[in-house]
């Protein structure tokens, strides 16, 4: 699959909402309710979107002129990582988090941490992440995940 790795302009917002949405939607479904769901939804509309990519460092996956993934990085905090359902587990996520490490590592960033939904734990897991801690906000479990990096300049 070529696909390319670049940081997320404001003409992305509705694209990228629509990758968080119908991953949500189709991949997320399995491990959370209808009601979380559509909360979680609510914070990634076009216009969130866009307030996210002024605040935070997004980048998007895309493969031609098509947005197939994003992630963010929000300090040292792992946000936002979502594959297309339709292209999942071709390596795109593994792609976007190795982005997310080379910027966290030229910011001198010696650990990160991900807030993982459930189904995403064990993508993180194989990345090198350990849960540290659950997080619950009313009926929706995220781990806490971290990973230390590497020093780069060794």
């Amino acid at each position: 699959m070529d696909c390319t790795i670049r940081p997320a302009r404001d003409d992305d917002a509705a694209d990228i909402s629509a990758v968080i949405l119908r991953a949500l939607r189709e991949t997320n479904a399995k491990d959370y309710t209808d009601e979380i769901i559509a909360r979680i939804e609510r914070s990634f509309s076009p216009d969130a979107v866009r307030q996210l990519i002024a605040q935070r460092t997004v980048f998007v996956a895309t493969l031609g002129d098509r947005v197939i993934g994003t992630a963010s990085l929000d300090g040292s905090v792992v946000r936002t990582v979502f594959v297309a359902p339709d292209v999942q587990a071709r390596g795109i996520g593994k792609l976007l988090m190795a982005e997310i490490e080379r910027t966290a590592r030229e910011r001198n960033i010696v650990a990160l941490t991900v807030p993982s939904s459930v189904t995403a734990e064990t993508f993180y897991a194989g990345l090198g992440f350990n849960a540290v801690r659950d997080s619950h906000y009313g009926d929706e479990r995220t781990i806490i995940m971290e990973r230390w990096l590497e020093n780069s300049l060794e």
